[in-house]
């Protein structure tokens, strides 16, 4: 191939387009080969990455995932066949589309670059709109299977997300009607059952409601600006205190709250903070029962922020499985309590949803035994 005249390099654009339509990596051992690609390629709104041999394109391509790969057949050291072999042998760079670039016409050749995994050809000397055409036909397609990827990957980041906070409040609906059925259940404590499958019911419909004007502001910039919510810590645990203490009493445990009369206001939307507290909660009556309480600890943390604790007495976390307690699908036990219900998700949710609201979930040993976790979030404006 010829080169033009001088150019933009190939970092450049020759347009004043603001943003890349791909990336694309161009492999040729021919300097003027790259050159004449990348000005093409840039003039169009791609941002193209030379490489001039296989372990230079090897590397580029690990660095940064590119949208398509251009590869020259022929090459000394490693050629494209031996080159695209190491690409596919590579999870993260498997599914890049390669489009060959060659100066043969031999058909068991290029039948040998489709079966390596080639998913197109152009021969040299190429016409610019052919090369064009192709490689906007290739970045496409890649670029729609990564959005597809990208929404089933949220959609079930959700799901997920969705199954796991119905449980808590499901298990007390349970729980409460479990109880006005048997038969030497107290009067006294039948409204307080009742009250207990109302309000877990509506915290289940709250959940839903919110998840999907979750995603509705998602969709909606204009909600960007919406004033922020605030959740009292007290509050939060007196209704901990009221939501799970007969569930405790029925596990031979006890639930206390521990909080000064003045707390301050955390930066967290009021359910968002129940829904992270009922985490630690539930865990604590599937794991610590023998340790026989479960403490609620409201305390001022360093300046501007507040912490809540769930310390209990139970056989707490092993150190060697530390590590893992806020990775998803980890249980705290080999055991599970909750006979195949429990995702392995709570901790690893709760997390990340504390650290959306600009605050810390952490877990350390209690002194003279059992187990802490200390959720911190900035105090509310």
């Amino acid at each position: 191939m010829q080169a033009p005249g001088e150019a933009p390099s190939m970092s450049q654009s020759g347009n004043s387009a603001t943003a890349s339509s791909g990336r694309i990596l161009a492999v040729d051992d021919q300097a003027a080969n790259l050159r004449v690609v990348g000005i093409l390629l840039g003039r169009n709104g791609y941002e193209v990455v030379p490489a001039a041999s296989g372990p230079e394109a090897l590397a580029a391509a690990q660095a940064q995932t590119p949208d398509l790969i251009l590869l020259d057949m022929m090459m000394p050291g490693m050629d494209g066949f031996e080159l695209l072999a190491a690409l596919r042998a590579l999870p993260a760079l498997r599914d890049v589309p390669v489009v060959f670039l060659t100066a043969a016409h031999d058909r068991d050749l290029l039948l040998r670059a489709f079966d390596a995994g080639a998913v197109d050809y152009v021969t040299k000397p190429f016409m610019p709109e052919e090369l064009l055409a192709r490689v906007s036909a290739h970045v496409g397609l890649k670029q729609a299977r990564d959005r597809l990827e990208r929404v089933a990957r949220e959609r079930q980041e959700l799901v997920n997300l969705v199954a796991h906070d119905l449980k808590n409040p499901l298990g007390s609906v349970l729980f409460a009607s479990d109880m006005l059925r048997q038969p030497d259940c107290r009067a006294e404590r039948v409204p307080r059952y009742l009250e207990v499958i109302r309000e877990s019911a509506r915290d289940a419909v709250d959940y839903i409601r919110r998840y999907l004007e979750s995603q509705a502001r998602a969709l909606d910039s204009a909600t960007r600006n919406a004033p922020a919510q605030s959740a009292g810590l007290r509050e939060t645990a007196d209704w901990l205190l009221q939501r799970y203490e007969l569930q405790f009493e029925a596990r031979g445990m006890r639930l206390a709250v521990l909080a000064p009369e003045r707390c301050g206001r955390v930066a967290i939307e009021p359910l968002v903070l129940r829904q992270v507290a009922e985490n630690l909660v539930s865990n604590a009556m599937k794991y610590a029962q023998a340790g026989g309480e479960l403490e609620l600890v409201v305390r001022a943390s360093s300046p501007g922020y507040w912490q809540l604790l769930a310390q209990d007495r139970g056989p707490g976390i092993p150190a060697a499985r530390q590590r893992e307690l806020f990775q998803p699908f980890r249980r705290l036990g080999e055991h599970d309590p909750a006979d195949g219900l429990s995702s392995g998700l709570g901790l690893s949710l709760a997390r990340q949803i504390v650290a959306d609201a600009g605050g810390q979930l952490w877990y350390e040993d209690r002194e003279g035994g059992g187990a802490r976790f200390l959720i911190e979030l900035p105090a509310a404006d």
